[in-house]
């Protein structure tokens, strides 16, 4: 049933009190997400909704409530600890949703993260994911444009993931997960890893594939792609028309070489064998072309 997710996720929302962890905390809760604490440092003893209790730190969460999912609404200064705190107290899958964290704290989280291989982190920057059939939702996604089925998506943009899961759902194309895993150049989890996953899943038929200009990381998961995913691709890179050295939108959608232009990720999912989606416009015919021809 998907990848990261499942009926046993149980989450808790570090900063459930402030604007934006109340507010998604809700969100996730309505569509079914099994929201089982909050944790806001001076808060503890205090209820969230009159059914999640809310904690002071996270070690305090997890062994009072199980949970094995962090999902991170805290300010760009605090959400490097805010991430190390999570991974310090076992929980071994965190999605930090939090945009504009310095590089250089990441670095050092990133380099952290490397002794605790026990861990996962989804972003930071990013839309986090969700599981429709789980009716798990840890992140900004909204629920409603989702349907449960065996398309497992990924991307580096939450928008593009949005305009994605929309247009397959309406052609009637369920989807097992969908994944968001940050703009940034630092980011916890890479294309290649989510790919490996989504291989290895048994109810994922076909992968859509969103990335975009700077870095390398696509033409990474286009040489994992060709070396071991044998479900077909759907493969779309946006930014064909930035110039150089100028950044679009993320903190990682840079042009800072060749490699790093739309040109050059495009013929490398080609020659990994993907089947290239021509603008974000074709996301949805494309994927229902190539399920067509699966039979």
């Amino acid at each position: 049933m998907g990848i990261l997710l499942d009926e046993n996720s149980r989450i808790l929302v570090q900063g459930i009190t402030g604007r934006e962890g109340s507010f998604h905390a809700r969100t996730g809760m309505a569509y079914g997400t099994n929201v089982v604490a909050g944790v806001t440092p001076g808060r503890g003893g205090q209820m969230f909704e009159e059914t999640v209790p809310v904690f002071n730190s996270v070690e305090e969460a997890v062994a009072e409530t199980e949970a094995n999912v962090s999902l991170i609404f805290v300010p760009p200064p605090f959400a490097p600890d805010a991430v190390v705190e999570a991974a310090d107290a076992g929980v071994p899958l965190i999605a930090c949703i939090t945009e504009g964290v310095p590089v250089q704290d990441m670095a050092r989280v990133a380099r952290y993260l490397e002794r605790k291989p026990e861990v996962r982190l989804i972003g930071p920057n990013c839309p986090g994911m969700i599981n429709p059939g789980a009716r798990c939702k840890v992140g900004i996604m909204p629920g409603n444009i989702h349907m449960p089925g065996r398309v497992g998506v990924v991307s580096r943009s939450g928008t593009l993931t949005y305009e994605a899961v929309q247009q397959l759902t309406n052609l009637g194309i369920g989807q097992s997960s969908c994944v968001g895993i940050g703009g940034d150049p630092i980011i916890g989890t890479s294309f290649a890893e989510i790919l490996r996953l989504y291989n290895e899943d048994p109810d994922t038929d076909l992968i859509v594939f969103i990335g975009e200009i700077g870095g390398t990381m696509e033409q990474e998961a286009a040489a994992y792609i060709k070396e071991s995913v044998t479900k077909p691709v759907c493969t779309l890179i946006v930014g064909a028309t930035a110039p150089p050295g100028k950044r679009m939108g993320h903190a990682g959608a840079i042009i800072t070489g060749d490699s790093a232009r739309a040109e050059a990720k495009i013929a490398a999912m080609r020659e990994a064998g993907a089947h290239i989606i021509p603008t974000p416009a074709d996301i949805g015919s494309t994927a229902q072309a190539v399920l067509a021809g699966m039979g």
